[in-house]
């Protein structure tokens, strides 16, 4: 009995730190963002003002905040599909493929996620300078003389877009990388199969490769859908700062200006907590609609 409940005071004293850590600053701050969501409150004076549901009142009739929401889904339904679409295409080439230099790629294409988003923001924002950025500069070799420059961050129908390409560019490297651990591991002889009743390459990627990495897929494919609403702030914040005028702001841009430069605190954890339940629902939707057998070697 007594090794017993050695035992557990052990398991106990492991688990102890991480829960007391996970309490303090995961459970309680969430907890307080919902709790001050229903207050009008500055951030910092001591006046608070309890208003119940009025700030979500007024957050679903702020037109701003309708636009961040909408471009928030935009850059993650487009940065989401194109990053991990990307990543499965090389991934299979650079696994399936037998190409002079595989380690090689295999760096270049992770680089970019060892760098900070503020490096990748001044690479893409000297890319994207209207004069002497490298696109405008290849683009004008295919136009005439004197003709206007691209303002690949200055205009509205094309900004989205461009933050999107860092965006991807950060990312691809990292779930490439995922997928090709996830391929090493598919047995060698059911492509010999495969070739044998001659499937083609592209048929063997989609009947062999995909269905056997599924479950890495699903999970990549949740994690990254909630992990690009934080990567599109940090995005935001450096190369656009949410314009221009407002057409770039995404939930976090938006809730970080409400809340630390409008002085709106309360109003800014209102949105807080639609992030929270949107992240919530999407990871649920997406768990939902990927689910499917199983399938092992």
């Amino acid at each position: 009995m007594d090794k017993h409940k050695g035992r557990r005071l052990f398991a106990f004293l492991c688990v102890a730190p991480a829960v007391i850590l996970f309490i303090i600053f995961m459970v309680i701050p969430t907890f307080n963002v919902f709790r001050m969501s229903l207050y009008r409150w500055g951030g910092f004076s001591a006046r608070r003002t309890f208003i119940g549901l009025e700030n979500f009142t007024r957050l679903f009739q702020d037109m701003k905040f309708i636009q961040s929401f909408q471009n928030t889904v935009f850059l993650v339904v487009l940065v989401s599909v194109i990053t991990l679409s990307l990543a499965l295409l090389f991934a299979g080439i650079l696994s399936r493929e037998k190409i002079k230099g595989q380690n090689f790629f295999r760096v270049v294409f992770y680089i970019p996620n060892i760098l900070s988003v503020v490096i990748i923001s001044a690479i893409f924002n000297a890319i994207y300078d209207p004069h002497n950025g490298m696109l405008n500069s290849i683009l004008a070799l295919f136009k005439p003389e004197g003709a206007e420059p691209v303002y690949w961050l200055g205009t509205q129908s094309i900004v989205l877009y461009s933050l999107a390409g860092a965006m991807i560019w950060q990312a691809v490297g990292y779930y490439m990388v995922m997928y090709m651990a996830s391929m090493a591991s598919i047995p060698e002889a059911l492509y010999e199969s495969a070739n044998l009743e001659g499937a083609s390459r592209t048929t063997q990627f989609f009947r062999i490769t995909i269905p056997l990495i599924w479950t890495n897929i699903r999970t990549t494919l949740t994690f990254f859908i909630i992990s690009s609403i934080n990567l599109s702030f940090m995005f935001v914040k450096a190369m656009t700062s949410g314009g221009p005028d407002g057409s770039t702001e995404v939930f976090l841009s938006y809730m970080y200006k409400q809340a630390y430069t409008n002085s709106a605190y309360g109003y800014g954890m209102a949105i807080g907590v639609v992030v929270f339940v949107f992240s919530f629902v999407l990871s649920a939707i997406v768990n939902a609609v990927t689910r499917r057998e199983v399938m092992e070697v």
